[in-house]
């Protein structure tokens, strides 16, 4: 089975973007930590907009996305972002060469 490849963009509410960064930084953390599917997770800056931020994933396959997920911490990250978010917009992808 292929790679799964997500680019997530993140756009935060001006007003939460010290406080969703914090979470996002947690978020990387504990993905790190406790996801065995893991293969990258890295988290970026947008240099032209200060509040917004991407992370570009890479999973070994669909299920362990699937199962980061349900994790603990992923639930925890999106119930603590609710609603201070402007916009968040995810790709999915295969690398095909």
């Amino acid at each position: 089975m292929k790679n799964i490849i997500i680019v997530a963009n993140i756009k935060v509410k001006e007003e939460f973007k010290d406080e969703v960064y914090s979470e996002l930084v947690k978020l990387h953390s504990s993905t790190h930590i406790h996801d065995d599917g893991c293969i990258q997770y890295d988290l970026h800056k947008n240099l032209e907009e200060s509040n917004s931020f991407t992370f570009i994933e890479t999973w070994k396959n669909q299920e362990l996305l699937d199962e980061h997920m349900t994790k603990e911490h992923f639930l925890a990250f999106v119930k603590k972002v609710e609603d201070k978010l402007e916009t968040l917009e995810i790709t999915k992808l295969e690398k095909l060469i």
